[in-house]
Parts: C-alpha cells; sequence; structure tokens
C-alpha cells in the first residue's frame, strides 16, 4: 500500500501528541540518547538504499556531484527555511494562538525536510516504508516533548504531513508506472546517500544541506535512463 508509510506516520504524531498531553519534565538526556539510537538505524537505512546502486555507483557519484551543484544554485535548503520564517512571521502577525501557534511549529518541522520527501518516493517507487517507518519514530517521540509543552495544536499537523507526504508517494507511485527497475533503484540508491546524511545530522556527527542534494536523485533517473537508451 503506497500511502501506508505517510498514515503510520501521521498516527505517530498523533498519538504522540495526545500521549505528550500527560507527560512533562522528560529529561533532554533522555530524549538525545534515544533519537542518536535512531540516528545509528536510519544510517543503516541509507547505507542499504545506497548498495542497490551496484556497478552503477560511479553514475549515483555523479549524479550526486552535479546535483549537489543545481541544489545549490536553486538554494532548496535556503528556500525551504525562508518558508519557515515566513509563515512563522505571519502567525505572529495574525494571530498569536496557542494552538494555531503549535500547529504551524510542528508542521514546518515534520514537513520541511529531506526525510519527508526521500521517504514518501521511496514508498511510491519501491512500495517499501522503511524510511517513513523510522521518520514516524523520530515524530512520535518529538511529538511527545513538543505536545507536553505546546499543546494540543501538535496533533493538527499531522494533517499536512499526511496530504504532503501522501501527494509526494502517489507521484513517485505514477513514475514507477513508467520508468524501468533500473531506473528505480539507481535512484534508490542516490536516495540513500541522502538519508545517511540525515542520520550524520541527527547524530550532531556534522550539519549537511541534505535539501540541496535532492535534485541528484532526478538526476539519477535521467542518466540511467539516458544510459539505457544509449548503450542498451
Amino acid at each position: 500500500m503506497v500511502l501506508l508509510g505517510t498514515i503510520v506516520n501521521s498516527v505517530s504524531i498523533l498519538a504522540g501528541s495526545i500521549l505528550g498531553l500527560f507527560l512533562s519534565g522528560i529529561p533532554e538526556r533522555l530524549k538525545a540518547t534515544v533519537l542518536h539510537g535512531i540516528g545509528l538505524a536510519v544510517f543503516i537505512i541509507g547505507a542499504s538504499m545506497g548498495m542497490k546502486a551496484g556497478e552503477d555507483i560511479l553514475l549515483v557519484i555523479i549524479s550526486v556531484v552535479l546535483g549537489g551543484f543545481l541544489g545549490e544554485w536553486m538554494d532548496i535548503q535556503g528556500k525551504l527555511e525562508a518558508i519557515g520564517k515566513y509563515t512563522e512571521k505571519k502567525l505572529k502577525r495574525y494571530g498569536k494562538g496557542k494552538i494555531a501557534e503549535a500547529f504551524v511549529f510542528s508542521s514546518l518541522v515534520y514537513v520541511i525536510g529531506a526525510m519527508a520527501i526521500v521517504g514518501a518516493m521511496e514508498s511510491g517507487l519501491t512500495l517499501k516504508n522503511t524510511t517513513l517507518y523510522t521518520k514516524a519514530m523520530i515524530d512520535g517521540i518529538s511529538s511527545i516533548i513538543f505536545s507536553s509543552t505546546l499543546g494540543i495544536g501538535v496533533a493538527m499537523s499531522a494533517i499536512p504531513v499526511f496530504l504532503y507526504q501522501g501527494s509526494i508517494a502517489l507521484c513517485a507511485e505514477w513514475l514507477r508506472s513508467v520508468l524501468q527497475d533500473s531506473v528505480i533503484n539507481t535512484m534508490t540508491a542516490t536516495g540513500g546517500i541522502l538519508i545517511m546524511g540525515i542520520s550524520l545530522q541527527i547524530l550532531e556527527v556534522k550539519k549537511i544541506h541534505v535539501a540541496n542534494l535532492l535534485p541528484s536523485i532526478f538526476i539519477a533517473a535521467l542518466l540511467k535512463w539516458l544510459q539505457i537508451r544509449l548503450f542498451n
């Protein structure tokens, strides 16, 4: 089921938010330890996806390099952060309700990020939800923390998460119907490298502008398609 990962992710946010209403004073040390454990798991997931490159590893590397150049030129990371800042600014200007504030804040945290995009694409392209299941764990834990301090508005962020990730997954499913398996594997392997980059951020090893590497997934698809058409 192409939307299963998105549904699980949305439900985890809803459940975590409700649980957080009854909890308070969660130690930061406990939160950090759990998230670091998940970060290690995310690295393994990314590595396993990257292994799908096989003989196309050079093509994947070229795609990441070209995607990085394109992403930096487009400044995808900066634009995503600008959207967040703009939304927060509008919120302060037109309404300061605690529920609205919690809703906007948590929605930005859960939606604006490479893991949401790569995970949803994985669901649509391969019908596997490993990345979104892991994201669901991270979002579920963080929603407990957020709702314990911000309130029930955090639970409402499950709606934009479902709509956003679900739309990407459905579009990716359409792509799966027109792309060859080898192209999908190359896209998956490239996405795996991005997932590994996300894990390094979770582990607080290095801050990487993973969003600026997102074009590499589509460049990988194009290069593999050209390879098939020209040399096979």
